[in-house]
This record gives C-alpha cells, structure tokens and sequence, in this order.
C-alpha cells in the first residue's frame, strides 16, 4: 500500500490535534478542529487579498456544512459538481454559487438558473443545449471546461487530463464541434475553466496554466473570467504561495479579468481526525490483526482508490515501534484492510485510534454498504470542546433504500 502523498502535519498541527479528547466522542466519529480551519482559510483570504483572485471551495472535497459560518466569512464562495451540492451551497453558504458537470439535465439547468453565478458546461454541445434551455431572463454567466492535454498528476484515477479523458474538451474537439454547431457559439461564453492537478504545488499550476495559454489563448481575450479549477495544495508545509500568486496576476494583468480558484482539500488539510476503537484482536498468517469499528471502504474509501496509507496519532510504520498490527474494518470485503501499523504498546480492546487528516473526502464519499453505521460528525474549538453535531443511526441506512 502507497505511503501517505501528503507531507507531515506541522508539529503546531499535531500537537493541536493531539488535544482533541478522543475518549469524549462517539466512535467512530469524524472531528473538525475549527481553530485549524480558520487558521486554513485566513491564509487562503490573504491569497484573495494578495493575488486578486477569488477561491471558491469545492463542496466535492469537504461539504460539512455545519462548519461552513467559519468559512464563508473568509473565501469567495462555492463551487459545486451537480444540482445537490449547488443546493446546498444555496442553502448553507450563499455568495458565489459555480456550477461544474459533465453533463446537465434540462431540469437541472432550469433549477440551477435562478441562482448560479456560473454555469461550466463540459462540451461546446453541451453549452449549445444550455442556451436553447436556459430562459434568457435567468440565464448565468457561462463557462466552458477545456482539456490543456497537460497534466503532472501521478495517479491515473485522479488525472482529469489523461488519454482519453472525459473532463473538458481538448482544443480539436472544440474545434471539430464547432464546425458542426456554430462557430458564434463561442461568442456566448463569460469564461473557461480548467481542472488538471491533484495535491500539487505552483509549479505545476505554472506548467498547466502555460499549456492552456498556448492552446486556448487566441480564446481569452474578451472574456470576465478563467477558472483555474483544483487540486492546489495551498496550505500545505512548504507550498510556493509567492509562485501562486505570480501565476495569477500575470493572467489577471495580460487579460484584464478575474481569476477563480476552487480548492476543496485545501480548505480542511490537517484540520480533521476520525477517532475509532478496537474491537477485537485476532491473529491469522503471522500477522497480529486488530478488528477496527470502522471501515476503509465505507468511511476511509481514498485508502483503497488512490491507495494511500492514513497516520495514526502515536504510531508508525513496522518495526518503527515494538508492537504491529493489521489494523483492518468492520465489512465484509476481504480487502478492507487499512494497513500495517506499529505502536509503542501492545493495543487493548476498547482503546481509542486517531487518523490523522480526516476531514477531506471522508465524509463526502461515505458509504452505508454492509449497513456499516456512517461515523458521528463533531466540531471542536480550544475555548470550547468537543460538539456533537449528528450521529447516524439504522434510519439513515434504511431511508437510502425502499
């Protein structure tokens, strides 16, 4: 199983992690630590004030919305991947509301009109059955997606810019479409977007952005925005903010026009952990196994598509402490497995585990499959503890089904 991609938390991150009372939560149990969070989204804000740009977060990647008043006071809105999401940016976080598919339903368009800001549709024939169903008097500010056929992403399942790739429409296509529709189409759009990195630095931000000029620059001129899409690591240890903003300003000064960014795992990185418990300790094939009340597919579902190995507070890889487990999940699936961990003691049924970053893409893309109970969701802060915002019980597993 890969290492984790990600760099180590802080220790000013850890140590405000560790506070966390994982003996005071329901478990398994997502926690967000909003003392980090703000701490996220004031450094995003002073990118907003430094560079001109305006980030927007992207509910694909982190959408607890009970946390979404620490958050709309700082970034610029929200950018959502379908009707759900958009509603519930109407609902919870107001602002801009960007709207991104790969392909919309005519009713969806038509619930979306009243209040999107933008509108980003994934093909020129996409943007030509928006117009004829988007009534003139509500219609949005229109947005085309484009493929800059560059990309430095490692991980094929996360590539939007791989061969082949359904996400955006490259410069031929574009073309070839037009021929066939109208080439005024054109004509009707307010911006371009472009999505091509995954937890990357400036760099290779740099490296796309110049191989979108040089594909589409002809395109910009005339146009009120670009958006430069996700997967910028803004708040990571270490990340080139001043190379950030450089990128930005010079699109902003070049084309006279507004430039968006949409991060979602930015927003929470390092700011969550899910606390769960041992439940049973098991030994099969040499390997001492602990039985977790919780699931790599079910709550952790990233482990197992990216792959990636999570942190545990107080543990490391084997052999770095004296004692390793298999630390594996509640459902049935022979490889929901977690990974190999060592702990300076031996664990004991009952005991408390702490994932580290666990507040992107967890809840998001939780499953019930097994009727594995979805973890509780809490909000702490260091002036005033833990909070208990929901649990889930069999009803939520029940009312997915009929």
């Amino acid at each position: 199983m890969a290492q984790d991609p990600t760099p180590p938390l802080t220790q000013s991150r850890l140590e405000a992690l560790s506070n966390i009372p994982a003996d005071s939560v329901p478990s398994p149990a997502y926690v967000v630590h909003l003392d980090r969070l703000q701490e996220n989204c004031q450094l995003l804000n002073s990118i907003q004030e430094r560079s001109g740009a305006k980030i927007l977060l992207a509910l694909k990647g982190f959408a607890c919305f009970s946390t979404f008043p620490y958050i709309r006071s700082y970034l610029s809105g929200t950018t959502s991947s379908g009707l759900h999401e958009a509603l519930l940016a109407k609902e919870y976080f107001g602002k801009e509301i960007h709207i991104y598919s790969a392909a919309f339903k005519e009713s969806e368009l038509k619930q979306l009109s009243p209040f999107a800001h933008t509108l980003i549709f994934n093909s020129a024939q996409q943007l030509a059955n928006g117009l004829s169903a988007l009534p003139a008097e509500q219609r949005p500010e229109l947005g085309l997606r484009v493929n800059p056929e560059y990309s430095e992403v490692d991980t094929e399942l996360y590539d939007p810019c791989s061969p082949a790739s359904r996400l955006g429409t490259t410069r031929e296509a574009l073309d070839k479409s037009l021929k066939q529709l109208a080439p005024e189409l054109l004509k009707q759009l307010d911006g371009l977007h472009f999505h091509a990195l995954c937890e990357q630095d400036a760099d290779a931000l740099e490296h796309t952005a110049d191989a979108f000029e040089e594909k589409f620059g002809d395109l910009i001129p005339g146009l009120k925005w670009l958006n430069f899409g996700g997967g910028h690591h803004i708040t990571r240890p270490g990340y080139d903010v001043d190379r950030l903003c450089r990128v930005v300003e010079r699109f902003r000064e070049k084309y006279d026009l507004e430039i968006y960014l949409e991060p979602g795992e930015a927003v929470a990185l390092h700011t969550g952990v899910l606390i769960v418990t041992v439940m049973d300790l098991i030994e099969a094939g040499g390997h001492q196994i602990a039985i977790l009340d919780t699931s790599a597919t079910c709550h952790m579902p990233d482990i197992l598509e990216m792959p990636y190995r999570p942190t545990i507070l107080g543990a490391g890889l084997p052999g770095e402490h004296p004692h390793t487990y298999r630390l594996g999940g509640m459902s049935c699936l022979a490889g929901d497995v977690i990974g190999d961990y060592a702990f300076p003691k031996p664990l004991e049924i009952g005991q408390r585990i702490v994932f580290l970053d666990m507040a992107h893409y967890t809840m998001v893309k939780n499953s019930t499959f097994n009727g594995v109970p979805l973890p509780a969701i809490c909000l702490y802060n260091e002036s005033e503890g833990v909070q208990v915002i929901r649990e889930f019980g069999y009803e939520d597993y029940r009312n997915r089904l009929s």
